[in-house]
């Protein structure tokens, strides 16, 4: 028995993919096989994510991919899903998460904090590109995308000062020695299940049971906080939102960021992690309700 796994064809994709792959051989003892698949967001690379659809177009041909049985499953960054999965399917298992901080990476090795006025700023992000702003009022946002080693191109081609990407795709990738700081969570609030990966599959499938013991229940709380925080505000990329759920024992710790006409709001809220459906719900009432 061999499980096709659908993926993006970019260099990251492919990689966590081939983390999935050797999860399932080593607890499973069962092979796997990557299929390749181009979706309309690695199309179109001229446009910013907001102005063609938002986040779905990372995952809709994958999708389709397992309706026509071409393959068992998809590996998807979990930050790429939209909150509302299509009823036919379900995401089976989040496995244990990444970093999920945002990283600033220039190759003059300046900090992000010392960088002259009005320096240049590489990010495709409403997300990232507000926050920045907040931080540094005097830097401009020059939107990029591509996948990382296009975007890390653009830094000399596009004459940029730096550029912002997620801190875990860069450490999958084994370039973590490009980065020249860190934002702290509380500082840049990350996207919604920033670092975490997420196997997808038609419910019903026969090796659901199977996959589901790759979930790691911790991640998938935190995860499934942050997205009831997005579903609860019907956020998508097309504006600043933001969030990341931690845990201190039994306590959830939820950080919020969202734009309330036209105003930057960011909130924290505590709970106890068994209601984290309801914690990322109340966080964002938290927000809109902002005086």
């Amino acid at each position: 028995m061999k499980i096709n796994i659908g993926t993006r064809k970019s260099e990251l994709a492919q990689v966590q993919a081939d983390i999935v792959i050797g999860m399932i051989k080593e607890k499973f003892n069962i092979d796997s096989e990557k299929v390749l698949i181009e979706t309309k967001g690695d199309r179109i690379l001229n446009v910013t994510l907001d102005k063609i659809g938002g986040k779905g177009l990372f995952v809709k041909e994958i999708e389709y991919a397992m309706l026509n049985k071409e393959v068992d499953m998809a590996v998807h960054s979990m930050k790429d899903v939209p909150y509302d999965v299509p009823k036919e399917f379900e995401i089976v298992a989040i496995p244990v998460r990444e970093d999920v901080r945002d990283a600033f990476v220039a190759f003059n090795n300046i900090s992000f904090y010392d960088l002259h006025e009005g320096a240049r700023i590489g990010t495709s992000s409403i997300r990232r590109g507000t926050q920045i702003k907040i931080l540094r009022p005097d830097v401009e946002i020059v939107p990029i995308r591509g996948n990382v080693q296009t975007r890390i191109a653009k830094i000399e081609k596009e004459n940029l000062d730096g550029i912002i990407l997620a801190a875990a795709g860069l450490k999958r990738l084994n370039m973590e020695n490009i980065i020249t700081n860190y934002f702290d969570p509380m500082e840049i609030v990350p996207a919604i299940a920033q670092g975490a990966l997420g196997i997808e599959m038609i419910k019903g499938h026969l090796q659901v049971s199977t996959i589901k013991e790759l979930d790691c229940y911790d991640a998938r709380i935190c995860v499934d906080a942050e997205r009831s925080f997005m579903a609860t505000l019907d956020g998508d990329c097309h504006d600043c939102i933001g969030a990341y759920a931690y845990l201190d024992g039994e306590l959830m710790h939820m950080i919020g960021v969202y734009r309330v006409k036209g105003k930057i709001v960011k909130k924290q809220l505590s709970g106890n992690k068994n209601n984290y459906i309801k914690l990322g719900v109340d966080l964002a009432k938290k927000i809109l309700n902002d005086n």
